[in-house]
């Protein structure tokens, strides 16, 4: 199979979809790469070792797309991506449908078939290729945000570990799955008071005996929200319902409660956020305030650590990447189940059911979509 990997376009993207030691695995397996000139450069991943790994290197996407019949990539297709794409080309990437409906339309017109890194599952009922950017993104929660909480940067001027005879801050998690967990260690490694607020008591459970005293885990209703949202120094959004929208737990009448100059970080926020007055930003610009609290919702957060970001996104995503190109896309996801659920849309069909009925489409049934 030919196998292309552009450079990401997404603002301050840098992360790529395939390593040097992925391509080399492809190329091993009797496949061809071919890697857009500097994919990898600005995390010193250079054209030359992209080549010593037996990728051939391109000028343009144009030529690419036009080319590759599988495109992996990191971030969802932009619109120019999307138009590129063709009837029967495999998209192997990340792809966050149910709140952006236009690239939904794009990818269904372009007859591709595309499969979503965020909604492959696992005989557990994980999300293997969301896993490892979700441990990214919490940790990242909590060591980008102690910094939104200055003063100078808007904040409540709350060091997050406080001093000896001073409060540490007090961050709330909305949220014990991975984003969750990740962000719990990192601010319990800086001294701050943590609660986790979860609806799972098997997961409450599961946090209190790793973690024992060291956090407060909470049931999650609507009034233990508000209390301890209320309360927050930093609040970290980190709900996941797979393939769908992001639930709104703090709406904007619960914001106005909140502390003045505290921080809400939306790790949410490409499924749409867990605030209601959350909305994309970038890490050239990566806040807003919005009555008097600080929003980060940067939409592809972990690529502020590109580096190794790729390199864990690569570890879990190439047995998949693999399996697509040595079988084929059509018998990889008939004999991996879990893999067929990262099926999204397939020659202009929407195939998951979370996405067509957050974009009120019609749902064919993935089964149905790879025998057709």
């Amino acid at each position: 199979m030919l196998i292309g990997v552009p450079k990401e376009i997404k603002n301050h993207e840098y992360r790529v979809g395939l390593t040097p030691a992925s391509v080399r695995e492809l190329v091993h397996h009797g496949h061809e790469v071919m890697v857009q000139a500097n994919a990898g450069g600005a995390i010193a991943l250079t054209d030359e070792a992209y080549a010593a790994a037996g990728a051939r290197i391109v000028d343009t996407p144009e030529e690419i797309f036009a080319k590759a019949e599988m495109v992996v990539k990191v971030k969802e297709p932009q619109p120019h991506e999307c138009r590129m794409l063709r009837q029967g080309q495999l998209l192997f990437t990340y792809l966050h449908l149910a709140p952006d409906p236009e690239q939904a339309r794009l990818l269904k017109e372009s007859g591709c078939v595309a499969v979503a890194y965020e909604t492959v599952t696992d005989a557990r009922g994980g999300l293997p290729l969301l896993a490892p950017m979700s441990e990214v993104a919490g940790r990242m929660s909590i060591q980008a945000d102690a910094r939104a909480l200055e003063k100078s940067a808007g904040g409540r001027g709350v060091l997050l570990g406080g001093v000896p005879g001073v409060p540490s801050g007090k961050v709330v998690i909305l949220g014990g799955g991975v984003v969750g967990t990740n962000a719990a260690k990192m601010a319990m490694g800086l001294e701050a008071e943590v609660v986790v607020l979860d609806k799972s008591v098997n997961r409450l459970k599961e946090l209190d005996l790793v973690f024992g005293g060291r956090m407060q885990t909470i049931y999650s209703t609507r009034d233990s929200v508000e209390e301890y949202v209320c309360q927050a120094d930093l609040v970290i959004g980190a709900v996941l319902v797979p393939g769908a929208s992001a639930p709104k737990l703090v709406d904007r009448a619960m914001l106005s409660k909140m502390r003045k100059g505290a921080v809400v970080v939306d790790v949410a926020i490409d499924q749409g956020g867990c605030f209601e007055t959350s909305k994309p930003t970038t890490h050239a610009d990566p806040t807003y305030i919005v009555d008097d609290i600080v929003h980060y919702c940067v939409a592809n957060m972990p690529g502020g650590v590109a580096r190794t970001s790729t390199f864990a996104l690569n570890n879990a995503t190439l047995p998949f990447a693999l399996a697509l190109a040595d079988k084929g896309w059509r018998q990889a996801l008939a004999d991996d189940p879990h893999l067929m659920n990262g099926l999204n849309v397939c020659h202009g069909e929407i195939t998951h059911p979370a996405v067509a009925e957050a974009l009120g489409y019609d749902l064919t049934a993935a089964e149905k979509a790879i025998a057709a």
